[in-house]
Formats: C-alpha cells, structure tokens, sequence
C-alpha cells in the first residue's frame, strides 16, 4: 500500500469512527446498553469516553500503517494535541445531528 492510499484510508477511518459514537445506541456499534435494567439513551459521558477509545484505535491503525511503509517517527505531545482536535472536529457532524438538529 503506498503513502497516499494508506493516509486516504486513515482519513476515512478517522471520519467513521469520529461519528460512530453519535449514530447509534450501542457501545462501539456492538455491545447494547442498559441502565436500571432496561435499555436506554447512551448518556454523553459514554460517547466521549468511546471517542477517546476510538481514536486510540485509529492512531494504532495509523501506527501500523506508518511501521508497513518504513520507519515510524516519533511523536510529542504536540502531535496528540493536534490530531486529537483534528478528530474531535472530525466528529462534529454526528453530534450536531444528535444533539443540536430538532428531531420531529
């Protein structure tokens, strides 16, 4: 795979994962749910900590990708400050439709 295909893919994987979180009630799209014995509304704290493990998944992907190209390089706390913002803005259009659009 070379260096554009594999940073498109990353792209696209980012994209998906960023959003996956608001477009369904269950934990990583797999596990349902339930509060008080009954099957709820994923509260918001839920969808963040699964954004924050979503996007650890998808910098290991990136990792790995980089180590099949050639050698990785190390990165600063800056780099994780930045991709880590560019994810979060990656992820506004799912939360703009689940928590800002009106529903009828």
């Amino acid at each position: 795979m070379n260096v554009s295909l594999s940073s498109l893919f990353v792209i696209l994987l980012a994209l998906l994962a960023a959003n996956l979180p608001f477009f369904n009630e269950r934990l990583f799209a797999l596990l349902p749910l339930k509060f008080g014995g009954q099957a709820a509304a994923k509260p918001i704290w839920v969808r963040l900590l699964e954004l924050f493990a979503l996007y650890a998944l998808v910098g290991l992907c990136a990792r790995m990708l980089e180590a099949n190209i050639g050698n990785t390089f190390a990165q600063g706390w800056e780099f994780y400050a930045v991709t880590g913002c560019m994810f979060l803005v990656l992820a506004y259009p799912g939360y703009v439709l689940r928590y800002l659009k009106k529903h009828r």
